[in-house]
């Protein structure tokens, strides 16, 4: 009987040097930072997506790296869509009973952390332009309402909410203009289109500047006098 082979045990696969090794880990290095940045931008920029749909030009608004502006020329506005329903606090809310005057719709959630940096800023400029006929509403969404009515209390929020527990009530901007993640800010003129929208949060700068000209555009047209 012939005796067992000899077992033999294959060397460990050195790992590769020179010139080849050293780009194949700078190459690597590269990818894993492309990616760390590009999800560190898409966390600063909002906290989730809505499902809406359209496509516009975008631009960085002043002062800020994250919110994304849009703004529609006078003559090329989409209508806004007839959103009514029940506020987190059970009211009825219509925005078609504030139409005549400039609304700026905002979609938040208790949850999103984007919301309650920009939350302090929304409060000063809801205040501060009611006198030139300006309303805020806020689209409070995928949230419940014990957290919510907290979230407004600790911000001093006033102006109402709808709430939008499941989502449903941003579907009717699709096809409208893109309305894709939280927060979200949209500007209705007087005459009830759509004149701008921010995606992310936005600052209270941006606000009054883009309020003080949507204000201002009525008067004009009209030989003065904004809204009551």
């Amino acid at each position: 009987m012939a005796p067992p082979a000899p077992r033999t045990h294959s060397a460990p696969t050195a790992p590769p040097t020179g010139r080849g090794a050293d780009r194949t880990r700078t190459r690597l290095r590269r990818q894993r930072s492309a990616g760390l940045i590009a999800a560190a931008a898409l966390l600063l920029t909002a906290c989730g997506t809505s499902t809406t749909s359209g496509s516009s030009d975008t631009k960085k608004a002043a002062g800020s790296s994250t919110q994304a502006l849009t703004q529609y020329p006078a003559g090329k506005r989409p209508a806004a869509p007839r959103l009514s329903g029940k506020t987190i606090t059970g009211d009825r809310l219509d925005l078609a009973d504030l139409r005549g005057r400039v609304i700026v719709l905002n979609v938040w959630g208790s949850w999103c952390a984007p919301c309650r940096a920009e939350a302090p800023d929304l409060k000063k400029a809801s205040d501060e332009t009611r006198d030139l006929g300006v309303r805020f509403v806020g689209v409070d969404t995928r949230d419940n309402d014990g957290a919510a009515k907290a979230f407004e209390r600790n911000y001093g929020i006033t102006y109402p909410s709808f709430r939008d527990p499941d989502g449903k009530l941003l579907l009717g901007f699709n096809g409208r203009i893109p309305l894709s993640a939280v927060p979200s800010t949209v500007f209705i003129d007087r005459d009830g289109r759509i004149a701008a929208r921010i995606i992310g949060p936005t600052t209270y700068t941006t606000l009054t500047e883009l309020l003080q000209d949507l204000a201002a555009e009525k008067a004009e047209r009209n030989g003065g006098g904004a809204a009551k």
